[in-house]
């Protein structure tokens, strides 16, 4: 009797373990109640307000708390040029899908067509550049990525221990060889490996600074690559965290914030339009769930969560970032960049390599043919999964990605 009660309970225990790992499908239940708050300026109308309502309450928000904001929380320009376009930017730590309607995302997909995934029938290129000096297991990542980035067809660019200062040189190389290149580019993807200053910059092999900001608009104002993908890959710690201010055109009012809560348990999403601001080489020990059946405490301790897991940001326009082009700009659409860490943490590495890179190798290489915004996604997944042991703390720590996306297709690297 003994043994068939503690094989029931592991039996339990596993059915649990099932449903709070997003089903090992990659997707969020949905099915608990859903509360949204609405946090607007008095100048937003009513009707936009209204109509915000109505969009949750369609896709069964119990609950949509509307309050009036005075402070100052956000900015608008001064001045707007005439016909400017904007460009949303989404920012996710999302583990898997999101499907706040009743069908199920799971069915056969549509036929991919021009309208929907990019062309990557052109050259595509790939610039590495990698800080191994004082970064043991640098080198795996390397020759992982290398290895990845040539098995998908990109002709590969390498530069090891770069200066600070060779950050800046050798990107502008990079986008000069783009636009000359005979022929369509159509895909381009930067590997960006270092340690990673107290105000998010990257440290050369001297110490000196690269700023990330002048990287990315190198590309983004690259002829070549105008309605082209552009991937960029950062393995470095984040330092400390900026707040985010959304930035809206008075021509086109909306709600400047909106948070929607669906629940405090850490397998649940948060959607919002703010960030959260961290501390400089923030360690996080992760959280887990507030209250467990007795069944689930008996056998084993659960599994911990990354504190800033589960996030949906999703900014029509921001203005006064100073980590890359002004997002919302259109001069930023068609841009994926995926962090190993959110912003004030830190990113993990051992002597085998990073868990980012290396998860991310592992998981392309799987499914060469899948969305790589869904890739990605599955990457976070698994490397939240993980638990490390930093070099300065015998506490286990947990992990999480940042993916920002303006992607306005599918991006499949395979065909």
């Amino acid at each position: 009797m003994a043994f068939l009660v503690a094989g029931m309970l592991q039996v339990a225990s596993q059915v649990a373990d099932a449903r709070e790992s997003l089903g090992r499908k990659g997707k969020y239940s949905v099915k608990g109640p859903r509360v949204a708050l609405a946090l607007c300026s008095p100048e937003v109308s009513a009707s936009t307000v209204a109509l915000l309502e109505g969009v949750f309450q369609t896709l069964g928000f119990e609950s949509c708390q509307r309050q009036e904001s005075s402070i100052q929380v956000f900015s608008r320009t001064a001045q707007e040029s005439a016909g400017a376009a904007y460009c949303p930017v989404l920012r996710s730590s999302l583990r898997g899908a999101l499907c706040l309607g009743n069908e199920e995302p799971w069915g056969p997909e549509p036929e991919p067509g021009p309208s929907i995934q990019y062309d990557l029938s052109g050259a595509r290129a790939a610039l590495l550049l990698a800080v191994t000096q004082g970064r043991p297991g640098a080198q795996h990542d390397v020759e992982a990525l290398g290895g990845l980035c040539q098995a998908l067809g990109f002709e590969t660019a390498l530069r090891t221990d770069p200066a600070g200062q060779a950050f800046q040189e050798e990107m502008a190389q990079f986008r000069k060889w783009l636009d000359a290149h005979r022929g369509p580019v159509s895909c381009a993807l930067v590997a960006l490996m270092a340690h990673g200053g107290p105000q998010g910059q990257l440290l050369g092999a001297d110490g000196q600074e690269g700023h990330l900001e002048a990287l990315v608009q190198e590309l983004s104002y690259c002829g070549a690559l105008q309605g082209r993908p552009k991937i960029f890959l950062l393995q470095a710690c984040r330092g400390e965290s900026l707040s985010t201010a959304l930035l809206l055109p008075a021509s086109q009012p909306l709600l400047e914030v909106m948070s929607v809560n669906l629940s405090l348990h850490p397998q649940h999403v948060s959607v919002s339009a703010l960030s959260v601001s961290g501390l400089a080489g923030h360690r996080d020990a992760g959280v887990g769930p507030a209250a467990l059946p007795w069944f689930r405490r008996w056998p084993r301790a659960p599994p911990a969560t990354p504190s800033q897991a589960d996030v949906l940001r999703v900014c029509a326009d921001v203005q006064g970032n100073s980590r890359g082009p002004t997002p919302g700009s259109p001069n930023q659409a068609d841009v994926l960049m995926v962090y190993a860490a959110t912003e004030g943490c830190v990113a993990y590495r051992d002597e085998k390599g990073s868990d980012f890179i290396q998860t991310l190798v592992e998981v392309l290489r799987a499914d060469p043919k899948a969305d790589l915004l869904e890739l990605m996604t599955e990457v976070n997944r698994q490397v939240c999964e993980l638990d490390v042991l930093g070099p300065d703390c015998d506490e286990r720590r947990k992990a999480c990605l940042e993916i920002r996306s303006s992607l306005r297709r599918r991006l499949c690297l395979q065909i």
